[in-house]
């Protein structure tokens, strides 16, 4: 018999891929008036009397199911955290990972803080301030009205960056992509929509905050990065659900931000990896955005000083449209391998002497930036007689010394090298290989006596220098800026840099030394030590989209992601036979393995087209819901331990191929 309205499809806040679906419950009458979509709620389990956490989607008149119902148990709380948007942006990104929702909902909605909540519904339910007046100025530095229009038309497209600083009114410098930001999602205000700005970390987010308190309204920007305590981000989230529109900032999971009226999402420096999510489903925030995009029919910007290959892929297929500044900006690159020949003593230096040069000029009138590759003080040492690398005596670990004079000691285990003799040739006298940030300021230190060196790094973070002249030794990514800009930029490791086995490392290095090269004053010398050929040429001519674009014709040849999607499944042996066996024959290209990963698991890797993505998602999806239900209880009294069953499917894996 129909019951209207009394009937309440909940997903259940669970990690297992079988209960990844809606149950239904019957909404008792106690609940009726605070059993609404979006809230959460408790709900009973046919298992040992558990009660389980999760969320009302929906209600509806019938049951799917035909038994008897269980009642729901209690609303937790009256407020719709999750709202239809989300909910269907969630299933939608968990489907085309081969994930579970709730997986998704947890970056999603913040753990509750139920005093938080309660001094938030106070403010909700007294008096709202008006809405203010939004001015948004002109977007300079692209042809006139471009940018603008994208954003009103609810375009797609990939924006070039320009490489400068530019100077706030409050004094403060920022990159100029902060301002080109910040500028679109006022626009987007202007239009009474709400902005989503995802950055990769806190130093992006920190110069697109004082770019954003320079132009927008007061009390319409909102923060959701993890690091807020979890009081400040579940009151940032709840603003988010009110119907005034808001400029959202945060990191990867910002995406999935609650909107009434989603204008604009934009993504900066879609290539840097701390924009894919290291949990179920270990979705790409690019591609939550692509999604989400689709979905609220709403305008997407991904910025950059580089273009990743997945960008220039969208670009080629006519989904992004490319904008570029007018006029062209570009960095004065200088290239130190077209100068000198590695053969040659100036060739091979670590810092050539153009690089000397430049920094000696330079640090008349300002500050000067080395970016190094590593971090510490000398984080590899080797046998000085064959060069083998030192490896610790008790955990085998990596050796290396972390400051000058310090005896040489274990990455893993931290034991003091005392005792150390090489395995190969039985020398007992160590060398420095690599240098990092540490040693490297030691040795400009000597090298600049009088010059103030300051090192920055993950240890020592620092966002901002002043004009006044000094030698700033940075790790990759953590470069602080500089006010008026750097007078110099020096790249040096470029081939330490390149050495690491991936097939992104060229775009990694790529984006890494353009990020540094924007952080230069106009017309200061950016030197590139030690590299040549396409990524070289990239860097002077400052076309990172040509090589971007070589790079995906090679990779489309080769079958390689992103010309071809990719997933990985991990488990025994017999495991991931079945699964992939299970996956429809015309959506596969091709398998490649399986290889040993684990004792007894192992690797193997699906290739196949993206018009294929969902059929091969689903079929995975059910090979891990068999999986995980395929578990069986022993005989009573046979108390042999039982493995859990195994299996990990992980799509666009970019750790893989």
């Amino acid at each position: 018999m129909a019951e209207e309205g009394r009937i309440a499809r909940v997903l259940l806040d669970s990690s297992l891929p079988q209960l990844d679906r809606l149950l239904d419950y019957r909404v008792p009458d106690q609940l009726i008036e605070s059993a609404r979509p979006g809230v959460r709620v408790k709900v009973p389990l046919r298992s040992a009397g558990r009660v389980s956490n999760g969320y009302l989607i929906e209600l509806a008149d019938e049951a799917d199911f035909a038994g008897s119902l269980s009642e729901l148990d209690s609303v937790v709380s009256t407020v719709p955290v999750l709202t239809p948007d989300v909910w269907t942006l969630a299933r939608r990104v968990a489907d085309r990972g081969a994930g579970s929702a709730s997986d998704v909902l947890r970056l999603a909605i913040p753990p509750r803080q139920v005093r938080v909540e309660k001094a938030w519904q106070a403010t909700v339910d007294g008096d709202q301030p008006a809405g203010q007046q939004v001015h948004a100025t002109a977007i300079a530095g692209y042809a006139p009205g471009t940018v603008e229009s994208a954003v009103a038309k609810s375009q797609r497209i990939a924006l070039r960056a320009i490489p400068r600083l530019i100077r706030l009114p409050t004094g403060a410098w920022v990159g100029h992509w902060a301002v080109t930001i910040a500028q679109a999602a006022v626009h987007a205000l202007a239009r009474g929509t709400t902005a989503i700005l995802v950055v990769p970390d806190y130093r992006d987010q920190d110069q697109l905050e004082a770019a954003l308190s320079a132009i927008a309204p007061d009390g319409s920007v909102i923060r959701l990065d993890a690091r807020q305590s979890n009081a400040e981000r579940y009151r940032g989230f709840l603003d988010t659900l009110g119907d005034q529109p808001r400029i959202i900032v945060g990191n990867r999971s910002a995406v999935y931000a609650p909107s009434a009226r989603l204008g604009l999402i934009v993504v900066w420096d879609d290539g840097d990896p701390l924009h894919a999510e290291q949990l179920s489903p270990y979705v790409h925030a690019r591609d939550a955005a692509l999604i989400r995009a689709d979905q609220q029919s709403c305008a997407l910007i991904l910025a950059s000083h580089t273009r990743s290959v997945e960008t220039q892929r969208l670009v080629e297929i006519g989904w992004l449209h490319d904008i570029t500044p007018a006029p062209a900006v570009s960095p004065r690159v200088i290239i130190t391998a077209q100068q000198a020949s590695a053969n040659t003593p100036a060739g091979a230096a670590r810092i050539p002497s153009a690089a000397w040069r430049a920094a000696t000029d330079a640090l008349e009138s300002g500050p000067v930036l080395v970016q190094v590759a590593r971090p510490g003080y000398a984080p590899v040492v080797a046998c000085r007689t064959c060069r083998q690398a030192a490896r610790c005596t008790v955990c085998s670990g990596p050796l290396g010394v972390t400051r000058s004079g310090a005896k040489p000691s274990c990455a893993a285990c931290g034991a003091i090298a005392t005792d150390w003799a090489c395995t190969n040739c039985a020398g007992t006298e160590l060398s420095l290989v690599t240098r990092g940030a540490g040693r490297t300021a030691e040795e400009l230190g000597r090298a600049f006596p009088g010059t103030r060196v300051v090192i920055a790094d993950g240890d020592r973070p620092i966002l901002h220098v002043g004009p006044e002249p000094a030698l700033v030794v940075a790790t990759r990514g953590a470069e602080p800026v500089a006010d008026g800009g750097y007078r110099a930029v020096l790249l040096l490791d470029g081939e330490r840099m390149l050495a690491r086995e991936n097939l992104r490392v060229g775009d990694d290095c790529l984006r890494w030394w353009s990020n540094a090269a924007a952080l230069a004053a106009a017309a200061a010398p950016v030197i590139l030590v030690g590299v040549g050929g396409p990524l070289a040429q990239a860097m002077a001519t400052w076309r990172q989209d040509t090589y971007a674009s070589a790079e995906f014709a090679d990779r489309r040849v080769l079958r390689f992601p992103p010309a071809v999607r990719i997933a990985s499944v991990v488990g025994r042996a017999e495991t991931v036979k079945a699964a992939i066996d299970g996956i429809e024959d015309t959506a596969v290209a091709d398998t490649l393995g399986p290889v040993p990963v684990d004792d007894d698991l192992v690797r193997s890797i699906v290739r196949f087209d993206y018009a294929h993505g969902g059929v091969v998602a689903r079929d995975l999806r059910a090979a891990v819901i068999r999986n995980a239900t395929s578990r069986r209880k022993r005989p009573v009294g046979d108390g042999r331990f039982t493995p859990a069953p195994t299996l990990k499917v992980r799509f666009d894996d970019p750790e893989i191929l």
